[in-house]
């Protein structure tokens, strides 16, 4: 198995578009790119962590390669906006990934290109070191929130059209 942690947005979102993606084994809400130890999601909402809203996602790459899961992650989420999705905005919903290592940098910047073209417009995306940055798993009520709070006004008015969207471009690799 292997990780990588990605932050489009709000954690919510992204763990739910990736959930039930072949070769996906867990997905956990939490935070990263700040300096304050242990954060809680009040302090990184209150701006002054320096932490995003990530998903650390644990895979399986004889099913799943981390070029296709990038590319599923950049369709859930706008990677040209900055410090924003849609009307959430702070820098806790910027669109950043956090590489393992000079070979998965080149590969993640491969990727990047290609999205471009899908968006006509670069990307904000910040690309970090995953051993410079420690995750830390957000509370308990985040975890699955999509799938626990169907009735919830966000998940029904933001997370469930970006479930549609990433489930209909990519449908072949959810099973």
């Amino acid at each position: 198995m292997a990780t990588t942690v990605l932050g489009g947005g709000c954690f919510w979102c992204i763990e739910a578009a990736l959930k039930g993606l072949r070769g996906v084994q867990d997905l956990r809400p939490g935070y990263a790119g700040g300096h304050v130890e242990h954060p809680t999601y009040r302090e990184v909402c209150g701006k002054r962590t320096g932490h995003a809203e990530v998903v650390e996602v644990t895979y399986d790459e004889a099913t799943i390669d981390l070029a296709t899961l990038w590319r599923v992650f950049f369709t859930a989420h706008d990677p040209t906006q900055v410090d924003r999705q849609g009307n959430d905005v702070g820098p806790q919903y910027r669109s950043i990934v956090f590489v393992d290592g000079e070979e998965e940098s080149a590969l993640l910047h491969h990727v990047m290109e290609e999205v471009e073209g899908w968006y006509g417009a670069a990307l904000a995306t910040q690309v970090e070191d995953t051993n410079e940055h420690p995750f830390w798993p957000a509370e308990i009520e985040h975890h699955d929130y999509f799938a626990l709070n169907p009735g919830n006004p966000y998940c029904a008015m933001v997370v469930a059209p970006k479930v549609a969207k990433v489930r209909q471009k990519h449908a072949a690799l959810y099973g």
